[in-house]
């Protein structure tokens, strides 16, 4: 097997990262460096994200074509609607990061192992108390039944990672997010990698260098950053189905 080459990144230092067209084919762009707040926000605003498992150095990534969502157009399929209109589940924001995040790290039947390491975790509630990192949480009564979490820099939000206690409720999230960004002026969600999950949901894939352009440009309009509990208006699950 060919040996992969790739810059190396040093923890501390302000070096900036390669351009995302020297990536790899399957996206892998440097290694090392750390995960401050500095390096990370560097990272989005460039259409770069960390992806690696415990006992790897921090691998960064900028896969080509990139999945996203057009916020005005995410889909949801006529089964989805029928049942959403009888869900009494309600949708919240920036209530509960922490265990949104410890949600989106534990196992799955699939998926035994975690990405989401302890020091992934430090690293995006300091985004969240910076006020860049956001949840939205998705509640049956007061039980957290599915949410998700992301990045977001101006007008663009970055999405990492969701999950699902019960039926649907990543599902709810996500549609519920892309609802609401659209209506704040965010005209795209980054998805990161194509799944069969997101394309159902109304997921597209664009080449990076069109990404790379959209989030440069959006990442520089203004919204402020900051929690956004006080922003959000608690949504009913049923509300989507319209």
């Amino acid at each position: 097997m060919t040996p992969v080459h790739i810059p190396i990144l040093h923890a501390g230092m302000h070096e900036p990262f390669p351009p995302v067209g020297a990536a790899h084919a399957n996206g892998l762009l440097a290694a090392g460096g750390d995960l401050s707040p500095q390096r990370l926000l560097d990272a989005y605003r460039h259409g770069i994200f960390p992806w690696y498992s415990r006992g790897e150095p921090i691998l960064w990534w900028s896969p080509d074509p990139r999945t996203v969502f057009a916020t005005d157009r995410v889909h949801v399929p006529a089964r989805l609607q029928r049942w959403l209109r009888h869900c009494d589940w309600s949708i919240r924001a920036d209530t509960d990061f922490p265990a949104v995040m410890r949600a989106c790290a534990a196992p799955r039947p699939r998926q035994p192992t975690t990405w989401i390491t302890a020091e992934m975790f430090e690293a995006y509630c300091v985004l969240h108390e910076l006020g860049h990192a956001h949840s939205i949480e998705v509640y049956h009564d007061e039980r957290m039944v599915g949410g998700l979490y992301g990045v977001a820099i101006g007008r663009m939000f970055f999405g990492e990672s969701m999950f699902s206690t019960q039926t649907n409720g990543s599902k709810v999230a996500l549609i519920a997010l892309c609802r609401v960004l659209h209506e704040w002026g965010f005209a795209l969600l980054d998805a990161q990698v194509e799944s069969t999950h997101l394309t159902t949901l109304g997921a597209s894939t664009m080449p990076r260098s069109a990404f790379v352009a959209h989030v440069a440009h959006a990442c520089e309009q203004s919204f402020p950053p900051g929690p956004w509990n006080a922003r959000w208006s608690m949504l009913a699950a049923r509300d989507l189905a319209r």
